[in-house]
Order: structure tokens, then sequence, then C-alpha cells
């Protein structure tokens, strides 16, 4: 897409803060503009962890993926891992 480091730490921080907010509504019946608005006061959090984001990135590539911090939550992941795996689906998708 043309796209920068930066950018790309952009799209894939916002989407992992957007997707709770949209199930906020979605599943809990929240107001949309609370949640909106959560998403608006996190913007200097998401200003900061897409430039360390990107920052890490230039440090990957000079220095080897050993560089890369793990500032994640790996537990998260192989949670998500084992959901997909599950036999049986709780919503129809």
């Amino acid at each position: 897409a043309g796209l920068g480091a930066v950018d790309a730490a952009y799209c894939s921080a916002y989407e992992s803060v957007s997707g709770a907010a949209s199930a906020t509504v979605r599943l809990l019946s929240l107001d949309p503009f609370d949640a909106t608005g959560v998403l608006a006061r996190l913007t200097p959090d998401l200003d900061r962890v897409a430039d360390r984001a990107a920052e890490a990135a230039r440090r990957a590539v000079e220095s080897g993926v050993d560089a890369l911090p793990a500032a994640s939550a790996p537990l998260l992941e192989i949670s998500a891992e084992v959901h997909a795996a599950w036999p049986v689906r709780l919503f129809a998708s």
C-alpha cells in the first residue's frame, strides 16, 4: 500500500483496540459514543505504541529479530489459537 513503518504500526495498534471497543457495543450494548470516546482518549497511547513499534522494526532490520522487544501479551495469542481450534462455534459467522 506504500505505507511507512509508522503507518503500519498505527494500523495494527488501532485494530488491536478498536475490535474490543466494537465488541462492547455489539455484545454488551454499551453506548457507541462512549466506546468511541474511549478510543479517542487512547490516542496519545497509540501514538507512543506506534512510534515504539516503528523504532523496533528499524532496529530489527539493522540488528535482527533478537532486537525486537517482548512488550506484548503472548498468552492472549496462545488463547486465540486455542479458541480458533475449538470444534464447536458459539456464534454463527
